[in-house]
């Protein structure tokens, strides 16, 4: 496959929600065609894009279909298989990012591993595959800690506290008996991020560090650009650098961070994708988060990155979304929905972006 691609080509997704929907509609935009692979029917995703093949993600006769079709194939979210990822590099598809970052961040213990081997800092971690281990972990770091199923669970499902040796069983029992990780509590005064992008000659591009609200572990609000001293701003900069290249990353990826009460940084995780917390770069940068994307995969430049704009962007959750009319007549707000049919508890229906003058 020779890059850049030409406008005209197209571009595989795996994944047919919201992401998948911006990631198309970005594409769209500056020329590419998009085909859409996802178990969903009439998904958000694939009411936007020229094309959809509705087929499980490891269905090998439809991964081969979507490789036929596409120049190079992208995913919307960290949890499709990296084993039919893996199916298509094989067969000669052009992947990105690669079946490598999606096997690391499917396995808690696996990504924190290979965090701290790149150099990056994370709360203290230790393998649970028993009570025992368990046990183990809380001699050696105390109680409180944070046990999570190794693989899948997010926005706060498949992990649960604990906070004495009593706990131990009922934990374990929580989370299925499943292969876990035991975190220890991250000293931490707020939670940010940065969304950051590596291009397939290797330039890289950072987008302003963001603040991050959380209210049963769902994103509630994010706060752009957000307010850092210049040593911390540095940091998160300089950590999503080494990951990019420690991966040999192409695409967007969110890195989540704590920061700590004198400015320092750790790493809570990453997604090798385009992330919620960048959703304010829809409306405070001249190339958001989603073209940034589509610009890296297809092999061209990476596009600015400044911020435009101070944003407070809100995610509009389960009933949240039947307030649209009230955001529609807010003359600062910038309204974006998903597309889905049932707003149900804690499903993010859409976000809104509330726009205001960067301070001079």
């Amino acid at each position: 496959m020779s890059f850049p691609l030409a406008p005209g080509a197209t571009i595989g997704i795996l994944g047919g929600g919201q992401l998948g929907r911006m990631l198309a509609m970005a594409a769209a935009r500056i020329g590419f065609d998009v085909v859409i692979l996802t178990p969903e029917t009439n998904s958000p995703a694939a009411r936007v894009a020229a094309g959809a093949i509705v087929a499980a993600y490891d269905d090998v006769t439809a991964l081969d279909a979507l490789a036929d079709r596409c120049q190079v194939i992208t995913c919307e979210f960290e949890n499709v298989p990296a084993r039919a990822l893996a199916h298509l590099e094989q067969r000669g598809a052009m992947v990105a990012p690669d079946s490598k970052a999606f096997a690391l961040a499917q396995d808690r213990l696996a990504e924190k591993t290979f965090l701290n081997e790149a150099g990056l800092p994370t709360v203290g971690f230790a393998q649970i595959d028993s009570e025992d281990e368990l046990h183990a972990a809380l001699a050696r770091f105390g109680a409180p800690l944070l046990l999570k199923t190794r693989r899948g669970g997010y926005d706060g499902k498949g992990q649960v506290w604990v906070r004495s040796a009593d706990d131990a069983s009922p934990a374990f029992e929580t989370i299925g008996r499943r292969p876990a990780i035991a975190e220890t509590p991250a000293d931490f005064v707020r939670e940010c991020a940065v969304i950051a992008a590596r291009a397939r000659d290797g330039q890289t591009a950072f987008y302003p560090l963001t603040r991050s609200e959380h209210e049963a572990g769902i994103l509630r609000r994010t706060l752009a650009p957000a307010e850092a001293a210049p040593a911390t701003l540095a940091a998160a900069g300089e950590a999503a650098r080494r990951l990019l290249e420690a991966l040999g990353y192409v695409g967007v990826l969110g890195l989540e961070l704590f920061e700590r009460a004198n400015g320092s940084l750790l790493v809570n995780e990453f997604a090798p994708r385009v992330h919620n917390t960048g959703h304010w770069t829809l409306d405070g940068c001249v190339v958001d988060q989603f073209e940034q994307h589509i610009r890296a995969v297809a092999g061209w430049p990476l596009g600015p990155t400044d911020a435009i704009a101070r944003v407070e962007m809100l995610n509009l959750i389960g009933e949240d979304v039947g307030r649209w009319s009230e955001w529609v007549s807010d003359r600062s707000a910038r309204l974006w929905l998903y597309g889905k049919a049932e707003a149900r508890a804690g499903r993010k229906m859409g976000h809104v972006n509330l726009v205001s003058p960067l301070a001079s």
